[in-house]
C-alpha cells in the first residue's frame, strides 16, 4: 500500500498547469487553475503600489492601509 501512495505522490508532483485545467472537474486541475489565476492576477497587478480598477472609475489601493 505504501508503494502505491509513493508512486501517486510522485505523479502528482510532476504535474503542472495546462490551460485545459479550467475545463476539467477534478480537484488537482481545479487547484492548478485557481493557483495559476491567482499568480497571474498578482503578476499583472504588478507592484507594491498596485491598485485595482473599480467599476465606478475609482482606483482601489491594494495594501494594509487602504481606506474606503
Amino acid at each position: 500500500m505504501k508503494k502505491q501512495n509513493s508512486d501517486q505522490s510522485t505523479e502528482l508532483a510532476g504535474r503542472y498547469y495546462n490551460p485545459s485545467d479550467y475545463e476539467k472537474k477534478d480537484q488537482l486541475s481545479s487547484g492548478l487553475a485557481t493557483t495559476h489565476e491567482q499568480a497571474t492576477d498578482t503578476y499583472t497587478e504588478g507592484e507594491i503600489g498596485a491598485v485595482i480598477d473599480d467599476v465606478d472609475g475609482e482606483d482601489i489601493e491594494i495594501g494594509k492601509n487602504r481606506t474606503k
